[in-house]
Formats: C-alpha cells, structure tokens, sequence
C-alpha cells in the first residue's frame, strides 16, 4: 500500500465544493458542471472517502424543528490539569452538547450546547458542573443567529429522545461534514 497521501486536484476541489453546497447532487450533475463523466466523478468521490477528506454527508435541520430551541455556549473552567481525553468523556454523556473543544485564554473548554428549553439547559449545566473537576462555568445564551446559513445555525446531532417534541417532515439540506 502507497504511504504517500493521493493528491488533491482542482477537480477534486471542484467535487467537494459542490458536494458540500448540495451532497445530493448527482455525480452526473458535478460532472457535466466541471467536464468528467459521472463514472470519473465517482471514482474521485470513492477515493476522497477511501482518504478521508470526505468523511461523510448528514442532514442539516433546523434546530428548532428538533425541539432545540435554547441554544448556549458554555465556559468550563477545570481544577488543576484536566486532560481532553477526560473532558471528552464527560461531553460524551450529554447529548445536549452538540460541540466541545479545548481552547486558549482563561476557559479550560467551550461547549456548545442545546436545549428543548431554558429549564432543560438549567438541567443540562447542573450536571456539568457536577462533574468533580469542575470548578466554573460561564454560561452566553444566543439570542439570534446572525449568519443564519452558517453551520452552527443548523443541527448536525439527531435530537435524543427524551428531549424532543417531535420532528418536522419538511426538506432539509444535506451538507458534508
């Protein structure tokens, strides 16, 4: 097996853009657009998953349809040296924490989390800071979204199932992530 990672082209390029634009676009539909058969496109888009640089297509929903309709990034502050192997086994067992990173500056982490309502986030934040290691968290309610097409304006995480009030059967937007 080749150790040397495949190249990345401009058709390549070309594919992954219109993929993350509409995933559902037919190989056909990119390669009329950018002059490759649809064979060819296919086989480019095997390779790019085969190489991990497309690792996989999901809907976009709107949160709000999913019950989420409290959404908060959170500030988690640790005693001593937390390591990110233990922060990410504690996001892990919330479901409501649909984003979490370390990061630099006072905060030990950011989580962005979502919520059916303002109680149920009380809920979610007491046991995150129930966690023995945890000394603080600050907590920014989002009010609106001002980039309302951005990624973090949709949902990427099916809701869980004690949280949500349903779903709507309305189009949703597939986009790679």
């Amino acid at each position: 097996m080749n150790s040397r990672p495949a190249p990345f082209d401009e058709l390549d390029r070309k594919i992954v853009t219109a993929l993350m634009a509409n995933a559902r676009t037919s190989f056909a539909e990119i390669g009329a657009a950018i002059g490759l058969s649809s064979t060819a496109v296919k086989r480019r888009v095997d390779r790019l998953r085969e190489t991990g640089v497309i690792t996989g297509f999901t809907a976009t929903v709107k949160p709000s349809a999913l019950g989420w309709r409290t959404e908060a990034y959170v500030e988690v502050y640790c005693e001593g040296a937390a390591p990110p192997r233990r922060l990410a086994e504690v996001v892990r067992n919330h479901p409501e924490i649909t984003a979490a990173m370390t990061v630099t500056g006072g905060a030990d982490a950011l989580l962005h989390v979502r919520a059916r309502d303002v109680e149920h986030f009380e809920e979610v934040l007491e046991r995150i800071r129930a966690e023995p290691f945890i000394r603080k968290t600050i907590s920014v309610m989002v009010l609106s979204h001002l980039l309302p097409d951005s990624p973090e304006a949709g949902a990427s995480h099916p809701v869980p199932e004690d949280a949500g009030h349903g779903t709507d059967s309305g189009a949703a937007d597939v986009r790679l992530t």
